[in-house]
């Protein structure tokens, strides 16, 4: 998330995609999508804690099975993975970002697709990274989604996730520009543990930093790191 400007509009047209959460969160992406990968697809080069987490969780995974980056936009996180020899794959809501990720890293499969239902059998993947990507969900359907994420993951698996720390959700009607109709949900970090916790996965560690100034959205952040054991 960066740069959101908070605005309200009573139109005919955001008014029907609210009236579908998940057709609305699509469509909000598919209009900012251009702007979108324009300001994202690089963050990484200037983000030296993300990618230390990121270095030591390609360590861990190298050579143990599919990881899949869920909510995976462009497609950065993804192919830093790779680089790193990891086995890699994407899913994200939005086509147009797919399309995207798929132009900008032809070597790693990309699907469209509601990470809340994920297209693996039980215990398939070895790893799952997840940023910013469960903060469009409500808080009744983060449990069930993080049970949905441990049922794909084998024994010994990781997760990666990583958060917006705050008190209050956020509703955008206009975003760079385009009308959209997109909520984000900020947690606080016991609050997700808990979440995790109850969908049988085991805490390794949590580690909140501040945003880095002038670079992304000025709210703390939390990565959490866990398994499947």
């Amino acid at each position: 998330m960066r740069n959101v400007v908070r605005r309200h509009s009573s139109t005919p047209a955001l008014q029907e995609l609210a009236i579908d959460p998940l057709h609305g969160l699509q469509a909000s992406y598919d209009a900012v999508a251009e702007e979108y990968v324009h300001r994202i697809s690089r963050e990484l080069e200037v983000k030296p804690f993300d990618c230390a987490l990121l270095d030591r969780f390609a360590a861990r995974l190298a050579g143990q099975g599919p990881v899949w980056d869920l909510g995976c936009g462009p497609g950065h996180v993804a192919r830093y993975l790779l680089d790193r020899g990891v086995t890699v794959a994407g899913l994200d809501l939005s086509a147009a970002l797919i399309a995207c990720a798929k132009q900008l890293n032809p070597a790693i499969p990309f699907e469209q697709g509601d990470f809340r239902r994920l297209p693996a059998p039980d215990h398939a993947w070895a790893g799952i990274v997840a940023f910013y990507s469960i903060i469009h969900l409500p808080r009744q359907e983060v449990t069930p989604t993080l049970v949905e994420w441990r049922r794909a993951i084998k024994p010994g698996g990781l997760l990666l996730l990583a958060v917006h720390l705050g008190e209050n959700a956020l509703h955008l009607e206009e975003w760079w520009g385009q009308r959209v109709s997109v909520d984000f949900e900020f947690f606080q970090t016991q609050e997700l543990v808990g979440y995790l916790e109850a969908s049988d996965w085991h805490i390794e560690e949590t580690t909140e930093r501040d945003p880095y100034p002038g670079v992304e959205t000025q709210t703390r952040r939390v990565y959490i790191l866990a398994n499947a054991s």
